[in-house]
């Protein structure tokens, strides 16, 4: 277990099943989503998604601690009213983990997303030290280039992006909002871009795994015209390594904390 001032690796269910297969280990940053800290929104498609009353922000550990959530709060709060000293205490605490997992014998992987959607590709340049000097990176990602980073979104134009090759997206789905759903089908289909779907339960997201549909039967009346078939649907609560995943599948995944109550679309029936 890694305990950072902004990650850490060992706290998430997940990850943690990840890990067990020994060849990589998951840090996690978790912020306060949307515009809970007040001073900015850092899930600028929470409202069209209509995620942030489904958020797991409150769910596991932080749904019993408010402790956890002021820390998250805090975190975010730094953010926002320094970038650069934020970033810098970023690339510290990778540099730190990076050579936690050498000495362990694993490979790094960071999520920096936890509980955000921030748009970490662009707007976010930082330095790293190293013998021979202060190099300037234009993101986080070129800065460690030996450091697998992955996330899930909700701001599907990042699909449209050249991302860097040690950064993996996965697309956040929900029908909360048909325009936001319609767009999302829409960008995975152009772009091949893995989709993430929340089912109501595990039995409902396991039969769409025997079925290979990853909405139902469309001759029930139960799809709506917004809703796509891939031919393969993943479990996506096996791990949350999504850079694993193959390409242009559906990640099922099943509700978990305030997300069980969710009736806005962000969770399928």
């Amino acid at each position: 277990m890694y305990k950072g001032t902004l990650i850490r690796s060992g706290g998430n269910a997940k990850t943690i099943k990840g890990d067990k297969f020994g060849q990589y280990e998951t840090a996690i940053m978790y912020l306060a989503p949307a515009e809970q800290s007040l001073m900015g929104n850092v899930c600028p498609m929470a409202k069209q998604a209509g995620c942030e009353k489904a958020c797991l922000f409150k769910a596991g550990r932080a749904g019993m601690f408010n402790s956890i959530i002021q820390a998250r709060i805090a975190k975010t709060q730094r953010y926002f009213r320094d970038r650069a000293a934020f970033m810098a205490e970023l690339v510290k605490d990778i540099e730190r983990f990076r050579n936690y997992c050498i000495r362990k014998g694993v490979e790094p992987a960071v999520r920096l997303n936890g509980t955000s959607d921030i748009q970490w590709e662009i707007g976010h340049p930082c330095e790293r030290k190293f013998v021979s000097g202060v190099h300037k990176f234009a993101s986080i990602f070129e800065a460690f280039p030996d450091v697998q980073f992955y996330d899930y979104t909700k701001v599907y134009k990042r699909a449209y992006r050249q991302l860097p090759s040690n950064y993996s997206l996965t697309l956040s789905y929900s029908e909360a909002n048909p325009t936001y759903a319609a767009a999302v089908i829409k960008t995975a289909c152009e772009t091949g871009m893995n989709m993430a779907v929340v089912y109501r339960s595990k039995a409902v997201r396991d039969n769409m795994l025997y079925s290979g549909d990853a909405f139902g039967d469309a001759s029930n009346g139960v799809v709506s015209t917004t809703r796509i078939i891939r031919p393969v649907v993943v479990d996506g609560d096996e791990t949350d390594m999504r850079f694993t995943d193959p390409r242009g599948v559906i990640v099922g995944l099943y509700t978990k904390g305030p997300a069980k109550k969710d009736t806005t679309g962000f969770v399928i029936d």
